[in-house]
């Protein structure tokens, strides 16, 4: 991906010099992801596992020299990514005739406070629509890499293009539609609008690849094989194989490997946010 050089975003929330302690519920690092994701895989409250750390867990501080160079170099990265999502979606919106508040982008280690509760790195980036923030430990990014297989710069863009895409989310007012409905329905069909939510988020990470190479060229050869090798490695079907041997289907949350990527890959191709409702789909 070429990404040096060009326009870094001001919705940076750096608070990595002030890392969370290592105590808990979830446990300290990103260790214990596989055990996370059995967790929302079976259904479990994402909101749930946010608060499940201790609501004043000590924090220590880092000194500046704690920060490596190469994760200096990833939080740049990362910065430019987030101001390709505000260039591209300022316009698409706009077109749409809803104003884009470009959401804040927090960088962490260990533990963050957010408005939806505090999170341990383990539980890996995540939105929260309450302050409309995304959240990351740029170590997820080794995780990403070296345990589930997905290397490279596009593999790592395209977690933040899916995070950008529960923000237009939530700005529609889908994300708030499905929520309405977490005790009104049985879990099994709640985990299928979960599912639904997640896909079209990964379609609108498509839908801003799309944009965002028109205007600035930024693909190279082998991206978009990196965003769907990401896409591939945290489908529910690979994760649930992994962490269990076996799969179950009906707590499905995110959707299968091959559900992510094909619809990453049609928003990719289409760049039309009208051509990816997944809630009126009849095939995922």
């Amino acid at each position: 991906m070429d990404w040096r050089g060009r326009r870094r975003s001001a919705n940076v929330d750096d608070r990595r010099r002030i890392g969370g302690g290592r105590r808990g519920a979830v446990g300290g690092g990103l260790g214990t992801l596989v055990l996370v994701v059995l967790f929302l895989l079976m259904g479990g409250d994402p909101m749930t596992l946010l608060n499940l750390v201790e609501t004043s867990p000590q924090v220590s501080y880092q000194s500046s020299e704690s920060i490596s160079e190469e994760e200096n170099e990833l939080a740049e990265f990362v910065s430019v990514v987030l101001a390709d999502t505000e260039d591209v979606w300022n316009v698409l919106l706009a077109q749409e005739g809803v104003r884009y508040r470009e959401p804040t982008l927090v960088l962490f280690s260990g533990y963050a406070q957010s408005a939806c509760g505090y999170a341990s790195s383990a539980v890996g980036p995540f939105y929260c629509s309450a302050d409309e923030k995304i959240y990351i430990d740029l170590s997820f990014y080794s995780e990403l890499r070296g345990k589930y297989g997905a290397p490279g710069d596009f593999a790592q863009a395209y977690v933040i293009a899916h995070e950008v895409g529960h923000h237009i989310q939530h700005l529609l007012g889908i994300t708030d539609r499905v929520h309405q409905q977490k005790n009104r329905i049985d879990k099994a069909a709640y985990n299928e609008l979960s599912v639904r939510l997640e896909l079209q988020a990964d379609f609108l990470a498509g839908v801003w690849a799309h944009h965002a190479d028109r205007t600035k060229d930024i693909l190279e050869e082998g991206d978009i094989e990196e965003a769907i090798g990401a896409a591939s490695a945290i489908g529910d079907d690979r994760l649930q194989k992994q962490a269990q041997g076996y799969v179950v289907p009906d707590s499905f949350t995110h959707g299968t490997s091959e559900q992510r990527v094909r619809w990453f890959l049609k928003g990719y191709r289409s760049g039309d946010i009208n051509d990816g409702d997944t809630f009126e789909a009849e095939t995922l």
